[in-house]
Formats: structure tokens, C-alpha cells, sequence
């Protein structure tokens, strides 16, 4: 899975950095023969896409470390804060968007009509932005990376970004050149929007969001199929980035011995994770069949 993991995040980086360094040469390029701001920005952005590509990965590779003596549950927190890192990015090219699109909407005398070769560049744009952001996406997700999901949903956003400057470009030739700013500036919207969606996925990341139900159950029946390991309940997950650590309760017969009950825990704990390769760390507890237990307590009351 390790391997797995890390030749999809390496795969998904240099699709990315490759896609964005070929559009950002060429939206720069045909914005500037063609007039068009929107399409400027818009190479500005996916400029962007390259440093966060890089920052993507950076996360990803320190996330695959071992666990050590500083970090004993591994590295796997790095590729959530690597997604907040990109959030940095995102925020600073979405204010020297807007700020260019205010000026010019203030000031009309800088607006150009941007030519036909500006949409022919939008449409370019759509078709690439969809096919790669696609498949990092769902690479991301195969591997389990929130460091290479969120780089796809920036990626993503650029689709939105490409269809604006094609209506831009096809409206201000109907005489209306004001919209090339204006679309400049919704695209620097949708980015400060994508930056808080990363910024929220990440947060809920790093500070433990509540896992899905059906997670649950399926620790739940893992659980439950050592011998004599009944009830799992007081399931509790922490994720670190791709993987996630465990701690939960079940119920044996409170007249097995200490080795007894010793053996069955540490089953438990094998088989949850050998059998669900997203757990990398398990921690049971052992509560006697019956017995009114208050969770809540800090000390077992005798």
C-alpha cells in the first residue's frame, strides 16, 4: 500500500506541474497577443497551480515517513498542513487578481477588447483543466492523500475560471469590455471559495472531524471477530492525514485472567489493522460483560 501510495502521489504531482507549466505559458502568452486581463490572470493562477503542486507532494513525501521517537503515530499530519499552505497561495493570487480586475473596472480606459484567440484558449483550458483535475482527484482519493485531493479541487477550479473568460471574450466583442475585468474578478472569487473549502477539509483533518458511520460499523465487525470480543463500542478515530489511529472498547467475561484477556485484545487490535489498511494504530480496552462502565469518568468507580 506504502508503495502504491507513494507512486500515485509522485504520478499525480508531475501530471499537475506539467499541465500547469504548459497552461501558464500559454494563457500569459495568448492573454497578452489577445488583449485579454482575464486570461492574464488566469495564467497567473496557474502559475499557482505549480508551486502548490510541489507543496502538494512535499507534504505527501514527508507524510510517508516512519514513525520516530519525536513523531511514535508517523508523519501523516504534514499533508493536511501542506493543504494550508496551498490555502496561502491561493489567497495571494486571488488579491492581486482582484485588486488588477478593481482597477480596470475603476479606471475603463485600460480595458482591451480581447480577441477570438482568447476563447479558442478558454475552450483549450476547460478541456485540460477537467481531464487532469479529474484524475488527481480521484488518484488522491485511491491513495488517500488530502494533500494531492485538495491540489485536484484547485485544479478543479480552473474549469469555472476557463468557461468565464470564454463568455468574457464573446460578450465583450458583442460590445461590452467591461466584462473581461469583471470575470477577472469572479475568478478571483472562485479561488478565495476554493480557499476556504481547503481550509475547512484540512482543519477538520488536523482537529479531528467525526468519522463516517459506516467507518464505524466497519471497525465495529472487525472488532467483533476475535473470540470472545463482544459489544465493541467508545469507537474513537483521529486521522493523521491518509491514515488514522483507533482507540475502542469491548466487553469480555469479566472471569477470563488477565492473559486470557490480554490475548484477545491484542487480536482485536491485528485484526483491525490488517484488515482495514487505514488504521495504522489501535488502542482497546478491555470492560467486563455487563458491568454499568460511565465513559465519561476519569477513574473506574470500584
Amino acid at each position: 500500500m506504502d508503495d502504491f501510495r507513494q507512486k500515485g502521489g509522485k504520478k499525480a504531482a508531475m501530471v499537475a506541474i506539467t499541465a500547469n507549466c504548459i497552461l501558464t505559458v500559454l494563457n500569459i502568452a495568448v492573454g497578452i497577443i489577445s488583449g485579454s486581463y482575464a486570461l492574464v490572470s488566469e495564467g497567473a493562477h496557474t502559475l499557482s497551480d505549480v508551486a502548490t503542486s510541489v507543496i502538494a507532494y512535499i507534504g505527501f513525501y514527508i507524510g510517508q515517513k516512519p514513525a520516530d521517537a519525536e513523531h511514535p503515530i508517523g508523519h501523516g499530519r504534514a499533508e493536511a498542513i501542506s493543504g494550508l499552505v496551498i490555502v496561502i497561495f491561493l489567497v495571494l493570487i486571488a488579491w492581486e487578481i482582484i485588486q488588477g480586475s478593481v482597477e480596470k473596472i475603476h479606471n475603463p480606459s485600460l480595458i482591451t477588447v480581447p480577441s477570438t484567440l482568447a476563447a479558442v484558449m478558454a475552450v483549450v483550458g476547460i478541456i485540460v483543466n477537467l481531464r487532469v483535475s479529474e484524475y488527481i482527484i480521484e488518484l488522491g482519493k485511491q491513495i488517500k492523500s488530502p494533500a494531492i485531493v485538495a491540489d485536484g479541487k484547485h485544479q478543479k477550479t480552473d474549469i469555472f475560471s476557463s468557461i468565464a473568460i470564454l463568455v468574457g471574450v464573446v460578450v465583450s466583442n458583442m460590445g461590452y469590455p467591461i466584462l473581461d475585468p469583471i470575470i477577472a474578478l469572479i475568478i478571483g472569487g472562485l479561488i478565495l471559495k476554493t480557499a476556504y473549502e481547503i481550509t475547512k477539509e484540512n482543519i477538520d483533518n488536523i482537529m479531528g472531524r467525526v468519522p463516517s458511520e459506516e467507518f464505524i460499523q466497519e471497525i465495529k465487525k472487525v472488532a467483533e471477530k476475535a473470540p470472545e470480543a463482544e459489544n465493541a463500542h467508545n469507537i474513537k478515530v483521529d486521522y493523521l492525514g491518509a491514515y488514522a489511529t483507533v482507540a475502542l472498547h469491548i466487553e469480555l467475561d469479566g472471569n477470563m485472567t488477565l492473559d486470557e484477556s490480554h490475548e484477545i485484545v491484542h487480536k482485536v487490535q491485528d485484526n483491525i489493522i490488517k484488515e482495514i489498511p487505514e488504521v495504522k494504530y489501535v488502542m482497546v480496552h478491555a470492560c467486563p460483560i455487563g458491568s454499568d462502565y460511565d465513559h465519561e469518568q476519569k477513574i473506574d468507580k470500584i
